[in-house]
């Protein structure tokens, strides 16, 4: 039975990924298709201007032939309009695009007015261009986070009368008995009751130091396990979990997202109700004050009132804003992704631009996350000798200290020394015989063990204590590096007036507090749970709400508060996949000097947007009091409208070129 469940499950998995696949397909579909519509368009509104020149045909037969443009690019458009009305939430830019191009359609039926067919379709067509632009620059949508799947565990082996069964971790309960081997993922929180191995937390914690472990310990899922086989008596069930827990994390805190909302919508908010009371007032007061005035008929005045009240409304249709400030963040967005930023869409830019608070994540984003000696200290022989014989007693071990003392000590394989009878000693380190000598490497319990008188060290970071013939020999001081320009990132940050640092990590504290402390950071806060972050998050996102904090970090452990930060920046170069997912900014180099280009392009592309908007906004005033007193035509409103959103976005294009 458990066996069909678990396969039923990784169905459903499955199901998932491709109806996300899909979805993306789909996506990329619709731009085509919306590409497509603007060619043929366009293509029809030059065949219906020819026909009207060729042939004098009357004004409703005029209206069907433009009709057909009109409605093959602006049904979506009309849609829109109608779907807000229905939703109580009328004035955006569809809206004015749809009242501004009826109405010239229509006015061409008044007594002594001229029709206004193709700048109705025109107005139109340019705002589906402008649309398109706006599709492509929304960038790839962050809600698969199938990737987490990574670190769900599939399958957990529990002891049944002496027999080891394979079930589906769903269906393990509390107090079950599980093996888990090397290289195994770790299914269900519990506490070793046999057996001691080295857990590999990074993918949760952080933390780059594997977890010694040994019976009575908790080990907690997700977790790989490294080195010995364990038996471990479940406490939690899988939906209890930590793994189910991160993973819902990340779900939820997807939903609290600031999003600042685009800002061309919220100006459509203000600016439409304005231009269209405007318009209306333009229609009604001048033939009203005439008529009362001189006793003029309204018939005669009207029509001329209304026309102008219409080109107000196409004037006013906000075409160069709605193209351009979407073109200018696309560029943004493509320059910054050829210096390997890439900004999952324009909504982040606006809160790049405004980062006050910088949080940043230790392992792997301030530090390279890998050990490498840092210091030897020897007691009673050379530091050449300390390292050779460490190395060689690490020789053959998998733990990443062993690692970093073999690349201490490179030639190490071709000097020919013999080594024998190696013992691991879980949770104290290795003991062996290297040229006759009795080497023992590892932590103070070992040294203890074998009656070497050890002495602590005033650095910080792990220290491998090294006996030789059972005397203390001296220590080494293995750390994980700080990146060469994490400092570099910080002073830059500083100078782009980011008002706060602060580094969040689930190390120790003295570890924390030497990064900190040489790296200048405002604030940092140690040993902390993915859970922790994210409550830090919270409370630093809450004590400066106008500025806006930025998180960065790479492994999966992060994504929970990559998620909730305003704006999230994962390390890609070395990050877990669902960090990357998670994230609203990806650093493909892993350089945290990135983080403040990031901010600068960010600023630069918001500079050119605002300059798009102001130069708009005044040729469009300009225009319109032209409009108003009725020198413009139905055509310079079109020109002004284009020629401006032309020169917007060539300004725009000016985004893509990145110093």
């Amino acid at each position: 039975m458990s066996h069909e469940h678990h396969h039923e499950h990784h169905h459903e998995c499955c199901a998932h990924e491709h109806h996300h696949e899909h979805h993306h397909e789909h996506h990329h579909e619709g731009q085509k298709h919306q590409l497509a519509m603007i060619i043929i368009s366009a293509v029809l509104l030059v065949i219906a201007v020819i026909i009207e020149k060729s042939f004098a045909l009357p004004t409703w037969q005029l209206l069907l032939i433009y009709l057909v443009p009109y409605l093959l690019i602006g049904h979506d458009t009309l849609k829109e309009a109608a779907e807000g009305i229905a939703h109580g939430d009328a004035f955006d830019e569809h809206f004015l695009m749809s009242i501004a191009t009826i109405g010239a359609l229509c006015i061409g039926f008044l007594p002594g007015a001229e029709h206004q067919f193709p700048e109705a379709v025109f107005v139109m067509l340019f705002f589906q261009v402008g649309e398109l632009f706006e599709g492509y620059a929304e960038g790839k949508s962050r809600e698969s986070i199938s990737h987490l799947m990574d670190i769900r565990p599939d399958v957990a082996h529990v002891e049944v009368k002496g027999q080891l069964e394979n079930v589906d971790p769903n269906h393990v309960e509390v107090g079950s008995t599980i093996v888990i081997r090397p290289g195994e993922k770790v299914p269900l929180d519990g506490v070793v009751i046999e057996g001691s191995s080295a857990l590999n937390t990074i993918a949760l914690t952080g933390e780059s130091m594997p977890r010694e472990i040994t019976v009575d310990d908790e080990v907690i899922s997700g977790c790989v396990n490294l080195s010995g086989v364990i038996r471990v008596r479940t406490t939690k069930t899988f939906g209890e979990g930590t793994v189910s827990k991160i993973i819902e994390l990340v779900e939820h805190a997807t939903k609290h997202k600031s999003k600042s909302e685009a800002f061309i919508t919220r100006f459509a908010r203000i600016y439409t109700p304005i231009v269209v009371g405007a318009a209306l007032a333009l229609a009604l007061v001048p033939p009203l004050f005439i008529y009362l005035t001189s006793h003029i008929s309204l018939l005669t005045s009207f029509p001329v009132w209304l026309y102008r009240a219409l080109m107000f409304l196409v004037v006013s249709c906000p075409c160069a804003l709605v193209i351009s400030v979407p073109l200018t963040f696309f560029g943004g967005i493509g320059g910054a992704s050829r210096l390997g930023i890439l900004i999952k869409g324009a909504n982040y830019m606006d809160i790049l631009s405004k980062v006050g608070t910088v949080v940043f994540d230790k392992t792997g984003t301030l530090t390279h996350g890998q050990f490498a000696v840092e210091a030897v200290h020897p007691d009673s022989c050379d530091e050449h000798q300390l390292l050779h014989l460490a190395a060689h007693v690490e020789h053959f071990s998998t733990h990443p200290i062993g690692a970093a003392l073999r690349d201490a000590f490179p030639d190490e394989a071709t000097d020919g020394c013999r080594i024998t009878d190696v013992e691991e000693i879980a949770g104290q380190g290795i003991r062996a015989t290297v040229e006759g000598k009795q080497v023992a490497v590892g932590n103070t319990k070992l040294m203890d063990a074998i009656g070497a008188k050890w002495h602590d060290c005033h650095h910080v970071g792990t220290i491998i204590h090294v006996a030789i013939d059972g005397i203390y020999a001296g220590h080494i001081v293995i750390n994980d590096k700080i990146k060469d320009d994490s400092a570099e990132a910080i002073t830059l940050l500083k100078e782009l007036g980011v008002t706060r640092t602060v580094m969040l990590t689930g190390d120790r504290k003295e570890v924390a507090d030497h990064v900190a402390q040489q790296l200048q950071l405002d604030e940092y806060h140690a040993e902390l749970l993915p859970a922790d972050k994210v409550a830090y998050m919270e409370q630093l996102a809450t004590r400066n709400s106008h500025l806006s904090t930025l998180f960065v970090g790479d492994g999966i452990n992060d994504a929970p508060v990559l998620a909730r930060a305003d704006v999230g920046v994962a390390m890609g170069g070395l990050g877990s996949d669902a960090a990357i997912e998670a994230a609203d900014v990806v650093l493909m180099d892993d350089k945290p000097s990135k983080i403040a280009l990031a901010i600068r392009v960010a600023r630069r592309t918001l500079a050119i947007a605002r300059q798009n908007v102001v130069f708009a906004i005044g040729v469009k005033v300009a225009v319109l009091i032209l409009a108003a007193v009725g020198i413009a035509t139905m055509w310079l409103a079109v020109f002004a409208d284009v020629g401006v959103t032309v020169l917007a976005v060539l300004n725009a294009m000016r985004a893509l070129k990145i110093k």
